[in-house]
């Protein structure tokens, strides 16, 4: 039977999306209109490569109140479907032109991580690029319509996040292993490369550093009666006496919607996790806190929350209270060391695959390396035929220079030019002072023109 969504959940597209209240934490008709600004808080990020879009479509739909009405009456079912959805043709211009914009301002955003994306691997790009194509892939809107937002967008835009989300934790724990796997690589290559002697001592400080980590108190269960009391008593300065479920619920319901919301949840372990986990100690992992405090919410979600929309009601939550379990938690919470996060044979294949990649890596540092010396010799010939250019420039400015001296006027002492009158052929007598006797056999006689002979008018 469908589940009913929360009268206090905000927009509650999220049991499917976020499961919304998450995304959401403006409670519904809580506060008057001029508190409002003073109570919003900025939401949690949900992880999400389109969270923005997303955060910013809730928002505006949350200002049609056809369209909050028709959600607070409407179920998970309703929402998962799509039937929700149909509703976005009766909401306001004015929100459908909000959200119009708001999917062109979505769209243009993807065009440039694909641009990016192709610019990264090197692609050409001067070719066409067909982009109702590569926005296929991209499957939280309807590429086939890339400037309004329509009904398909909303419906696609909760099944995706839907999906997503529930697929977020298990990313999560997949991205741990392989950190914790690359840790233990580094660890050993580092041993590998000491001595004898110091990898004995190096050994003994991390067998140290381990013990001082397992040495802490004992760990409560997540959302067992002594987790909750500890809480209780501890945060919230009351009597564990009169410890009461339903105070309890809404004392950490913090935006008073009705509901925990995974986040609100999370700060209930708190405590637990300070007992293991301190950022001044070095054999202490932050990383592997937030592991810890994961596997903490997904103990409680799966033990609490029955119908599996990533919320705790205050019925599933008073009804986890009268289970056995919450009772019966003497032996305390495991934490992650206690769990390998991988096997050896996966460490195997991941040292495989870091030693694959690591050859890939380095052959295409060779290949850049040979483009670089290649470059540097082209610049160097260029270098070369840019001096042999200049040398030959320098020397047409010379020569140029030279003839324009050359064929100038020479000028007297005083720095005035000397003109010379046009004789013709006739000789240029030399200066008064500067006349020598010249010998009579190389004195140059004028050459006279020659003679014609007469011809006689019966010759004509």
């Amino acid at each position: 039977m469908p589940t009913s969504v929360p009268r206090g959940a905000p927009f509650l597209l999220l049991p499917p999306l976020l499961m919304l209240s998450a995304v959401l934490a403006v409670p519904v008709d809580r506060a008057a209109p001029h508190q409002e600004d003073n109570q919003a808080t900025e939401t949690p990020d949900t992880g999400l490569y389109y969270h923005r879009y997303l955060q910013e479509v809730i928002n505006v739909l949350e200002t049609d109140g056809h369209f909050r009405e028709k959600l607070q009456a409407a179920n998970a079912e309703d929402i998962k479907s799509g039937k929700l959805s149909q509703e976005l043709d009766f909401v306001s211009h004015n929100v459908r032109t909000k959200l119009d914009e708001l999917k062109r301002q979505e769209v243009s955003r993807l065009r440039m991580l694909l641009k990016a994306k192709m610019d990264a691997k090197q692609e050409p790009t001067d070719l066409q690029v067909d982009h109702m194509n590569l926005l296929k892939q991209f499957e939280h809107l309807d590429p086939q319509n890339q400037h309004t937002f329509e009904a398909r967008d909303l419906e696609l835009l909760i099944q995706t996040a839907t999906r997503d989300l529930a697929q977020y934790d298990a990313a999560h724990h997949e991205e741990f292993k392989r950190y914790e796997m690359l840790k233990e690589h580094e660890r050993r290559r580092y041993l590998e490369s000491l001595g004898e002697e110091q990898r004995k001592e190096a050994e003994r400080k991390l067998q140290e550093q381990q013990r001082r980590h397992r040495e802490h108190p004992k760990v409560n269960v997540p959302g067992s009666q002594a987790q909750l009391k500890e809480v209780w008593e501890e945060l919230d300065g009351l009597d564990p006496n009169r410890f009461n479920p339903k105070t309890f619920f809404i004392l950490h319901d913090i935006n008073s919607d009705g509901v925990l919301d995974e986040q609100e949840l999370e700060a209930l372990f708190t405590k637990e996790l300070e007992k293991v986990y301190d950022p001044k100690n070095e054999e202490d992992d932050m990383r592997e806190m937030e592991e810890e405090r994961l596997r903490m919410r997904e103990h409680v979600m799966k033990n609490v929350d029955t119908n599996q929309d990533r919320l705790v009601t205050l019925e599933e939550f008073l009804a986890s209270t009268q289970r056995k379990e919450f009772g019966e938690t003497a032996e305390g919470w495991k934490t992650v060391e206690m769990y390998p996060a991988y096997t050896e044979e996966e460490l195997k294949r991941f040292e495989e695959e870091l030693a694959a990649r690591e050859a890939e890596l380095n052959a295409r540092a060779q290949r850049l390396s040979q483009e670089t010396e290649a470059l540097g010799r082209s610049q160097d010939r260029l270098e070369a035929q840019k001096r042999e250019l200049q040398q030959a420039v320098l020397q047409m400015e010379q020569r140029k220079q030279q003839q324009q001296e050359q064929s100038a006027p020479p000028s007297q002492p005083d720095g005035q030019l000397q003109f010379r009158a046009d004789t013709g052929d006739a000789p240029v007598p030399a200066p008064a002072g500067d006349q020598k006797d010249v010998p009579a056999s190389e004195k140059k006689v004028p050459e006279q023109p020659p003679v014609l002979p007469q011809l006689d008018s019966q010759h004509l």
